[in-house]
């Protein structure tokens, strides 16, 4: 479970309802995995943050942490989580790469898109560096190029035209576009409000994925209002 608040104030009321609801329901919170993130305005953070706790226990103030497999941290970037995702790619890609490594091309492709596709919550990076982006693409790439034993300096676009398979900026658009649908087709209020602003930064985020995913990523703090 996550809690949002904007005050330290409004964030242990919070807190207290939560321990009287599991207080009634013979529960009880975990502390030692819980933790506290203080997301920073801009690049001044406060240089003193009062205790929060639960059940009389204050909570560890961390910079980032990951939630349902998403790392969040305090300057809402996002390079640790697509770092992440490069970690985890470059592991699934080994062992594909040399589990299968005598089967047929269909069978390899089938494979990829099976594991090496589906990036985990890329839909969400909004805030990143050039670097980050860069290098998750190319692990991408050359995941591809291991698994089928192609030239290491091989077109990227070609290979996966002659693969009819989705090379890294459709996979974006693609999760991205996912996302826009569900979000717009759901029936929570709050989710309604955020994505039917037309100049708002997520609407923006979106535009910016369809037409400029292959080039520079825009500064993300030019969505901000």
């Amino acid at each position: 479970m996550a809690l949002l608040s904007p005050s330290i104030s409004a964030l242990r009321r919070l807190l207290s309802i939560c321990e009287t609801y599991a207080s009634e329901h013979g529960l009880r919170y975990n502390v030692s995995k819980s933790e506290l993130l203080v997301f920073k305005v801009g690049k001044a953070k406060p240089v003193h943050v009062p205790p929060v706790t639960i059940n009389g226990t204050a909570l560890k103030i961390v910079s980032k942490f990951k939630y349902l497999g998403h790392i969040i941290n305090e300057d809402l970037r996002d390079d640790d989580d697509i770092e992440r995702a490069r970690r985890a790619l470059a592991v699934r890609c080994n062992m594909l790469a040399r589990r299968f490594a005598r089967c047929t091309v269909e069978v390899k492709i089938a494979l990829f898109k099976a594991f090496c596709q589906p990036l985990y919550t890329c839909a969400l990076w909004v805030a990143y560096t050039r670097r980050a982006f860069d290098a998750l693409r190319v692990q991408y790439n050359n995941a591809f190029r291991m698994l089928l034993a192609l030239p290491r300096y091989c077109s990227a676009s070609g290979m996966f035209a002659d693969a009819r398979t989705d090379d890294f900026p459709s996979v974006l658009r693609k999760r991205t576009a996912s996302l826009m649908c569900r979000v717009r087709e759901s029936d929570n209020s709050i989710l309604k409000a955020i994505c039917g602003q037309a100049d708002g930064a997520i609407a923006a985020h979106w535009e910016h994925v369809h037409v400029h995913v292959s080039s520079a990523p825009v500064p993300w703090r030019k969505y901000a209002k």
